[in-house]
This record gives C-alpha cells, structure tokens and sequence, in this order.
C-alpha cells in the first residue's frame, strides 16, 4: 500500500472515530438557497425505540400518550410519525432490532423550537427508560403547496401535519 493510501486510510479512520465520538468540528451552518415562494425551515427527525431495556415494549397507548402530552404541547403545528423496523448497537455493545417510530418536524429552528426538541427527546428517554433517541437535523426548503403541479395535475397534500 502507498504511503498516500495509508494516510488517507488513517484520515478518514480518525474523521470516522471523531465524528462519532462527537468530536468532529462544527462548521458553519449550511447555506440554503430556496425557490420564490418557499420557507426556510429546520427538518428534525427523531428517531424513537419501542423495546424497553428491562423487557416488554413501549405499548401504542403509552406512545400515543407522549404524543399528546410530550410532542403536540411542543409543536401544535404539526408532525409526521412512521413505523419503522430500526437497528443499533447500544452500550453493552449488542446489536437489537426493535419496532421504532420516526418522527419529522419542521420548525423555525430558533431557541425555543430547539429547546422543544431537546425535550421531546430528554422526556421520551426518561419516561421509557431509553439509552438514546437519535436525532438527525437539516436546513430545508419548504411549501405547503396549492394549485397546478408542473405536469397539469391538482397538488395537494393527503398528509396530515
């Protein structure tokens, strides 16, 4: 192996380790250049496990209970939930399947918003005794949309948000 090969095996090792210990750098937020007509927005997705570390699993009544209580009070406008199969490694280092449910939000991305996130999350791990709920964010061009589509068809949104 070249010696250029082995230091960038090693650069994007180390960028791998510091990225998921949280060590990798902050860097400026990322530009978003959006349509005429578009919001800017921040697009969370929250990523939330239905087994429960001492056995058994978080019931639909129990989810449902968090979302009215926990998430709805947070962000009345709105929110999407699938039902997701999810994977990971948790700290004792086994990997478990578990029933899952993704959340997406879209909010204005100031501090209270952020700090409801931060809730929602904090509330869901202590409630349910969770190690973790992951949370992905991105800057995002958003639309609630009305009229003709490119294509000449009705646009309308079937989703409730």
């Amino acid at each position: 192996m070249s010696r250029r090969a082995v230091w960038t095996a090693a650069l994007t090792t180390w960028a791998a380790i510091a990225a998921c210990a949280g060590g990798a750098a902050q860097g400026p937020a990322p530009v978003v250049r959006c349509e005429v007509g578009d919001s800017t927005m921040v697009r969370d997705v929250l990523y939330f496990g239905r087994s429960r570390p001492a056995g058994g699993t978080v019931s639909d009544a129990e989810w449902q209970a968090f979302l009215s209580e926990v998430v709805t009070p947070r962000f009345p406008a709105g929110l999407t939930v699938v039902a997701a199969t999810g994977q990971w490694r948790g700290q004792n280092g086994t990997v478990e399947q578990e029933q899952s449910e993704i959340m997406t939000l879209f909010h204005a991305g100031d501090d209270a918003a952020r700090r409801g996130v931060e809730e929602v999350m904090a509330e869901y791990k202590r409630r349910f005794q969770q190690e973790a709920v992951l949370r992905e964010r991105t800057p995002s061009c958003t639309r609630f949309g009305a009229g003709e589509t490119h294509e000449g068809t009705p646009n309308r949104s079937d989703a409730t948000v």
